[in-house]
C-alpha cells in the first residue's frame, strides 16, 4: 500500500479489547480489507449493520461481544462502538497521507441519508436522523445514535449524519450505516 502521493505505509490494522462488569468486546480492524464482517454481537440486528458498515466501507471487521443482553442491549451496543472507535483510531496512526473528508449519500428504497465526515481527530457528531422510540426485531433504534456517538468520540471523527427521507426504521438505518 502506498500513501497518498508517498512511499509504502505500514499495514493500517489494530485490535483493541475492553471489559467492564456489564461487557467483554474484542475488535480486530484492517482498513485496507475487502469489507469482510465477521463476529457474534448477541443482537442479529445489530450484527447486520456492521456487517453492512464493514462491506461498503471496504474494511475487514471482526467482532466479539457478551453482554448484558438479558437487561438490554445499550451496553453492548455503546461499548462496541467506542471499542471500534478505538481500533479506527489505533489503525489511522498519525492519520499521515490520509484523504481526511468523505461524504456518501445512500438511499435505500424510500430512505435517504446523507454522512459527511472529517477524519480530523476531533470528534463532533450531528445526528439528525429522527426516528420514534421502536424496535426493528430486538434493536431499539435509539440504539443507532448511542453507537454512532461512541463510535466517533473514540475515533476522533467529526461526522454530521443527516435523515433526509424515510419512512421504514429498517430502511432507515441501513442506509445511515452504509453511509457512514
Amino acid at each position: 500500500m502506498t500513501a497518498k502521493n508517498g512511499p509504502a505505509v505500514a499495514p493500517r490494522v489494530a485490535e483493541v479489547r475492553r471489559e467492564t462488569t456489564e461487557t467483554q468486546i474484542a475488535v480486530r480492524i484492517d482498513l485496507d480489507g475487502t469489507g469482510r464482517f465477521e463476529g457474534t454481537v448477541g443482537v442479529p440486528f445489530f450484527e447486520h449493520m456492521l456487517d453492512l458498515f464493514a462491506r461498503h466501507a471496504l474494511v475487514d471487521l471482526t467482532v466479539t461481544a457478551s453482554g448484558d443482553l438479558h437487561i438490554d442491549a445499550h451496553h453492548t451496543v455503546e461499548d462496541v462502538g467506542i471499542v471500534l472507535g478505538q481500533a479506527v483510531g489505533k489503525a489511522l496512526g498519525d492519520r499521515a497521507g490520509i484523504e481526511r473528508y468523505g461524504e456518501a449519500s445512500v438511499p435505500m428504497e424510500e430512505a435517504l441519508v446523507w454522512c459527511v465526515l472529517d477524519l480530523c481527530n476531533r470528534p463532533y457528531l450531528r445526528y439528525d436522523v429522527p426516528v420514534p422510540k421502536a424496535r426493528v426485531g430486538d434493536f431499539d433504534v435509539e440504539l443507532a445514535e448511542e453507537f454512532m456517538r461512541a463510535f466517533i468520540v473514540n475515533a476522533g471523527i467529526t461526522m454530521h449524519l443527516r435523515l433526509f427521507s424515510g419512512s421504514n426504521l429498517h430502511h432507515i438505518l441501513e442506509a445511515a450505516f452504509k453511509a457512514t
